[in-house]
């Protein structure tokens, strides 16, 4: 009776096909497995050098695509030439905006080193040459020759003052003109006293020596600034001839890179025009009760500096950066800000670099989901990606509230791949609704959660497991493991001629499995630590599903597994809670009585059946027309129901359950306890797969053993879902034993035969069914309800008959 035999319960795999005795012999995996399809796609993407051909790895999580992403880069990376350095230098024309330098890498921290070793070398021969005696001399001289004209100036101007009877004299407030008499001073008193005509002539002489004083001072003020002139003259040459041989020294070592060349020269310039701060004293020290100020020299000397912002001398090919937590300053860099006397300050030293700027050449990986919840950060990538260009600036800035002056460092260019990594929902939506998306994300790379099982393929997944084992330090596992590794991923995969390729899951099995090796201080890690493993972890996430067992073992729960009854089926479910998912067996009942209503799903009338069980349970009413109302009509109300469900029912596997209570129900014959049902039916009374077969049949299992096998104990399963089989050994040991038992249909007609014991039969060439089968049955229960349901409306149609003809 299209019972399931053991072979096809469960694929094993043969340690001897691996070709080794432990994953200790085997070779690193450096590529993707299982993903030729994705693999294909993150070659072309990477490769094409058009604007817009970034990729969107997409798949669902634990299929380790960010590790094997990662791997896959790093490979690619190292044929590819290293990027350049970059660096921020002072704009001596304008502050505000620093100069970003490109370098070949490693040469800008050896600029920056370099940059230190000029300013020091430009203070100490400065120093030297303005303490020279040469220097002194000529400064003397110049300052001599100057003092020299002056005083002949005014030695001239007092002279001529004294025969025109006046003396000059030095004040605070100035030079005064003193008239005298016979050699004296003259006073106010006295001067007032003489006559009109000579108080005028004095003052006639006095106004003509002041403006004498007056072109005296002009004189001396052109004195003073000739003589500055040839003062600066004589520093910016000694200057020269101190700073030219070390700035040319530099100028020649990066003769090759003419933006560093004209910074060299705009540096030079600017420590010529500042000649007088380098010659300033250093500050007296304060007592500490005064605020403290910093050196100008220091501040001079601090804009030489050089802000090395991308440093690439220590990597081999092509940047590969990983950035889990894209906020804005990660991705773009920050300027920042340090406190000072109360105040928030900053300079082009506190420009620090973001992911874009380490990435800048090479590739750079974020999680979709992380860089769409930060602020700015998506819309800012998308930007930076159309410009291509990196600009820093101030997140609070990008509100336009705060108008605060800051820097705005001048953009990089951008030359990067972004490989955007998240679940296939996240790239439907940003490409149904973010009109930038799908021109700046060409490329989907697709990861899949299966692979063939061909031979290749596992032996990829052997050397998966050495991967993991040597970069984690973990125990090797032997054949025996190995093959049990694999049998776990075809369970995870529900299908036994596919392996999973959730790798996360697959590595913390590794993980355990070596734990409990170590423990017992194994040399390797065998078939029975990977057993362990996989149950211990089912274990500690399995209370709910003890419970309900428990339950089920006491009668709260009324579950059926011996005995026979009418219109009442063990269906079969799966609870699904996150870590760990198993079944659990449902009492589905169904009550047959006339009526015109026909099937009436109390789960859907309660509001409790979700869209999909309904149109299961619509879909029903389609088989039981076609096959049983061609000759007359369905007059019946059946009313179906899970027992003891107190939560939303889903999905449509339950539809095959819930179609042998309504024949069993409407044929009187009694369906075994024993065996519970599951798989979903069409409108042809074609039983179809559905999904968690291993669980469904595992929880039934579970319950028979609790209760007591009494050897007619079983599952019916649609046939197609025989290859997603991989039953725990347990299982497959009783089945062996005749104690449980696997049948596979295709039809409903297959599976009322198994469960009633009664052939369901066919229909003859006169349209009717092979008597005492369960289709006749069916079919002469539905005429009795028919031709009562008609009797009955008789007398109502011959009531409404009279009532019109009075």
């Amino acid at each position: 009776m299209n019972q399931v035999s053991v072979e096809r319960l469960r694929w094993n795999c043969d340690p001897q096909k691996l070709g080794c005795g432990s994953s200790e012999e085997l070779k690193r995996l450096d590529i993707i497995i299982g993903q030729d399809r994705a693999v294909k796609a993150l070659q072309f993407g990477l490769g094409i050098k058009n604007l817009g051909f970034n990729v969107y790895v997409a798949g669902p999580p634990g299929t380790g695509k960010t590790t094997a992403v990662k791997r896959f880069l790093v490979e690619m990376a190292k044929d590819r030439p290293v990027p350049s350095d970059w660096c921020y230098v002072t704009n001596f024309h304008e502050a505000s905006r620093p100069k970003a330098l490109s370098f070949p890498a490693g040469l800008a921290k050896r600029l920056q080193t370099d940059m230190k070793s000029l300013t020091e070398g430009v203070q100490r021969e400065l120093q030297k040459a303005f303490e020279s005696d040469h220097y002194s001399a000529k400064r003397e001289a110049t300052v001599k020759t100057f003092r020299q004209k002056r005083e002949e100036l005014f030695a001239r101007i007092n002279e001529n003052a004294f025969k025109e009877g006046f003396r000059i004299e030095s004040t605070p407030i100035g030079l005064l003109t003193i008239p005298l008499k016979d050699g004296e001073p003259l006073s106010d008193e006295g001067f007032m006293a003489l006559s009109p005509e000579e108080r005028e002539q004095i003052t006639k002489k006095r106004d003509k020596l002041q403006d004498e004083l007056k072109a005296a001072f002009r004189q001396t003020r052109g004195l003073e600034k000739s003589v500055n002139e040839e003062l600066q003259n004589l520093d910016r040459e000694v200057a020269h001839y101190a700073i030219d041989p070390v700035v040319e020294e530099l100028k020649e070592k990066y003769h090759d890179l003419p933006e560093v060349v004209t910074y060299l020269e705009e540096v030079q310039n600017n420590i010529l025009e500042n000649l007088s701060q380098f010659r300033a004293e250093p500050p007296q020290a304060q007592p500490p009760s005064q605020i403290p100020m910093q050196d100008p020299k220091e501040l001079l000397v601090k804009q030489y500096e050089v802000n090395v912002l991308v440093d690439n001398s220590e990597i081999k090919g092509a940047p590969v950066i990983i950035e889990l937590n894209p906020t804005y300053n990660n991705l773009f860099g920050r300027i920042e800000k340090e406190a000072q006397f109360g105040a928030l300050v900053t300079d082009f030293t506190m420009i620090r670099e973001g992911s874009l700027h380490r990435a800048n050449g090479g590739y750079l990986v974020i999680p979709i989901d992380e860089v769409l919840r930060n602020l700015f950060s998506w819309d800012s990538l998308k930007r930076a990606l159309r410009n291509k260009e990196i600009a820093i600036e101030d997140a609070g800035e990008r509100l336009g509230f705060f108008t605060t002056k800051s820097l705005r460092p001048e953009p990089i260019p951008l030359n990067v791949k972004i490989i955007l990594i998240g679940i296939p929902l996240l790239y439907h939506i940003l490409y149904t609704f973010d009109e930038d998306f799908s021109e700046l994300f060409k490329v989907k790379a697709d990861f899949d959660t299966l692979m063939d099982r061909t031979d290749k393929n596992i032996k990829d997944y052997a050397s998966f497991v050495c991967t993991v084992c040597e970069e984690e330090g973990l125990q090797h596992l032997d054949s025996s493991a190995l093959a049990k590794l694999a049998e776990h991923g075809a369970r995870l995969a529900q299908d036994q001629d596919k392996l999973s390729t959730r790798f996360g899951e697959i590595s913390d099995t590794i993980r355990e499995a070596s734990f409990y090796a170590t423990q017992e201080n194994a040399r390797y890690v065998t078939g029975a630590h990977v057993k362990q493993a996989i149950e211990e972890r089912f274990y500690r996430s399995n209370l709910i599903q003890e419970r309900i067992r428990e339950m089920i073992e006491r009668g709260t729960l009324m579950i059926d597994v011996v005995g026979e009854r009418v219109g009442q089926v063990n269906g079969l479910s799966v609870i699904d809670l996150g870590d760990i998912s198993f079944g659990r067996p449902n009492r589905i009942t169904a009550s047959i009585g006339l009526g015109r209503e026909g099937l009436i799903d109390i789960e859907r009338e309660a509001k409790l059946g979700g869209p999909i069980h309904t149109k299961g349970v619509m879909i029903l009413s389609g088989y039981l027309a076609e096959k049983y109302a061609q000759d007359k009509p369905l007059s019946l109300s059946a009313r179906l129901v899970f027992e003891q469900s107190y939560s939303g029912v889903e999905g449509d596997s339950a539809s095959s359950t819930e179609l042998y209570a309504i024949l069993s129900s409407l044929s009187a014959l009694p369906i075994k306890q024993g065996i519970a049902v599951t798989g979903s039916v069409n409108q042809k009374g074609e039983v179809q797969a559905i999904g968690g077969v291993n669980e469904k049949i595992e929880g039934f299992f579970e319950i028979c053993k609790a209760k007591g096998f009494t050897g007619d104990q079983g599952v019916i399963i649609p046939e197609s879902n025989v290859k997603n089989l991989m039953l725990k050994e347990e299982v497959l040991e009783s089945v062996k034993e005749d104690k449980f038992h696997i049948w596979s249909v295709e039809t409903v007609d297959e599976g009322i035969e198994i469960l009633t014991g009664t052939k369901a039969g066919q229909r003859k060439d006169d349209g009717t069914f092979e008597e005492n089968t369960v289709n006749s049955l069916v079919d002469k229960r539905l005429r009795e309800l028919s031709e009562t349901f008609k009797e009955f409306s008789a007398p109502e149609r011959e009531g409404k008959k009279g009532g019109d003809n009075s």
